[in-house]
């Protein structure tokens, strides 16, 4: 009401101060200076015009909306006068229709312009609720921390470019009421009348923004203040975590160097398999350390981690249990000391035999390079894959050790068998002297290393020279040779000592090898004790 009357009131003094003004009788054209002056106040109200424009100033733009949804109200509440007053006669069935489609068509712009209902400039000065403060107590909080401080100083920008804006738009009101004010004194009274119309739109557009810019300094003020609280705060606790991380990860580089120095000096101590081990224990030691100081750097309770991995634990010891026995079995293995990278081991698995070199033990497999050896001879016929075993096979699945205890040699044998007239007492000894010839050096070597394997076992005195067994067999007199080689080239040997054997009993005569043939006798005999019986009967006719 008060801005109603203010409004009333200015524009009655200017009626009053044009009418006197423009007297009729006064009236005289009017001269080339002030001519000019009305081209020049009409070019400056172009420019401000311009610059008041709806679609490039939202103030603007919000209050022509305002208007128009006041204007909508207004039309939508005169049509229902009209209707209720209207009588549904046939006469007036046409007008009611035509008010009708007016009230539908009015309502349906309504709901276009309902964000300008109460405050049209609840958007240009709503400052939005900070929901939640995010507490910077760890690194990845410090990235959270300062987007939140991004967003509430751009929010605050917002609202300070917004009163910017309104300070000049009043400003802008204000020199075009004073530019309208001087053009009424020099027009006409039809001109006057325009021109006080527009004074009007800007006083009644002014006082409106006037309030809106009251309510926009109180909440920038207090939006601001928090903004200022809130920057301080968590620039504090960024500065902390960031000198705290950097504290954290120092002393997580003087832990990893401490291991590394450790793992320097014992190359000149242990061995290498030791030293893999060593190194092994090493690694999983000092991670283990780096994952507990982080985590307790940066749990507030300790009882949270406990009752997590107590929770966590009991949902995953059903579901990957075999993981975690691979674990125990990594634990088994290094503590144990059963096997180590480049031992040689067999495994049987799902009725499949692999023998190969170990290459690494993880926390969880074994990582195993198969060689050519008697078992790809003889079943597989493949050689160079890549195995893994998982560790848990250990407790459910026999692994065979040919290296174990610094031990690289193992038994092996060849097996022939030659015919029952054979003199078998001669192959013997060729065997025997061959195999002693190839495995002497690998029988010195296992005698050094079973006497340091007495140290840790009990063992008994065993003889480690070539050892040879005859058999009686259906199809002859089975010769088997076992004799101590390297378990990284038993075919080689193998192949040696197998070539020298048939090579040395094809020289001598006294000597078949037994294998499967059809022999035709025409003696009438069986042929089996021929020579014997032909010199028994060489012997009885002889006169000595």
């Amino acid at each position: 009401m008060k801005k109603i009357c203010l409004i009333f009131l200015s524009v009655a003094m200017l009626l009053c101060a044009s009418s006197k003004e423009t007297n009729p009788k006064d009236s005289k054209p009017l001269s080339k200076s002030e001519e000019e002056l009305i081209h020049a106040i009409s070019g400056e109200l172009d420019l401000i015009n311009k610059a008041l424009d709806g679609n490039e100033n939202p103030w603007v733009r919000r209050y022509n909306s305002y208007l128009k949804y006041n204007s909508i109200i207004n039309q939508i509440k005169t049509i229902e006068w009209r209707i209720k007053r209207t009588k549904p006669t046939p006469k007036n069935t046409e007008e009611l229709q035509s008010l009708n489609n007016r009230l539908e068509a009015l309502q349906r712009q309504k709901t276009f312009f309902s964000d300008y209902e109460g405050n049209p400039y609840k958007e240009l000065t709503e400052i939005k609720e900070i929901q939640e403060v995010p507490s910077v107590t760890n690194p990845i909080a410090i990235f959270s921390g300062i987007n939140f401080l991004k967003q509430i100083k751009a929010q605050e920008k917002t609202l300070q470019n917004n009163q910017a804006t309104l300070k000049k738009t009043l400003a802008l009101l204000d020199q075009k009421k004073n530019l309208l004010t001087q053009l009424v004194k020099l027009q006409d009274k039809k001109e006057q009348y325009n021109s006080i119309k527009e004074i009007q739109k800007a006083q009644s557009m002014k006082l409106d923004l006037q309030s809106a810019q009251s309510i926009l300094e109180t909440s920038l003020e207090v939006f601001s203040r928090r903004v200022t609280e809130l920057n301080s705060s968590i620039t504090n606790q960024i500065q902390k975590q960031t000198l705290k991380t950097i504290y954290i990860a120092i002393l997580c580089l003087v832990i990893f160097f401490i291991a590394l120095a450790i793992k320097v000096a014992l190359r000149k101590y242990l061995d290498h398999e030791r030293l893999y081990i060593a190194n092994k224990i090493i690694n999983f030691s000092y991670m283990t350390i780096i994952v507990l100081t982080v985590l307790l750097s940066y749990l507030s309770n300790i009882t949270y981690l406990v009752t997590f991995l107590g929770f966590v634990s009991a949902g995953l010891a059903f579901a990957m249990r075999d993981l975690f026995m691979s674990v125990l079995g990594w634990f088994v293995i290094v503590i144990g000391g059963g096997l180590h990278a480049g031992d040689r081991i067999r495994i049987h698995r799902d009725n499949t035999t692999y023998v190969g070199d170990i290459l690494d033990i993880s926390m969880t497999r074994i990582t195993l390079l198969e060689d050519v050896t008697l078992n790809t001879y003889l079943e597989t016929r493949r050689a160079g894959r890549i195995i893994f075993i998982p560790n848990n096979f250990i407790f459910n699945t026999v692994i065979s050790n040919y290296t174990h205890g610094g031990m690289t040699t193992i038994w092996d044998g060849i097996d022939f068998t030659i015919t029952f007239d054979s003199n078998y007492k001669k192959a013997v000894e060729i065997a025997t002297e061959v195999a002693r010839k190839y495995s002497k050096p690998h029988t010195e070597i296992a005698k050094k290393r079973m006497s340091r394997l007495k140290e840790r076992y009990s063992l008994k005195r065993i003889s480690l020279e070539p050892r040879i067994f005859n058999m009686i067999e259906p199809n002859g007199m089975k010769i088997s040779l076992w004799y101590q080689t390297n378990a990284f080239t038993t075919l080689n040997v193998r192949s040696s000592i197998s070539g020298e054997i048939i090579d040395l009993l094809a020289k001598e005569k006294d000597i078949k090898i037994a294998y499967n043939t059809t022999k035709i006798v025409n003696t009438g005999s069986d042929g089996v004790w021929e020579r014997f019986t032909h010199e028994e009967q060489n012997e009885t006719k002889s006169p000595f």
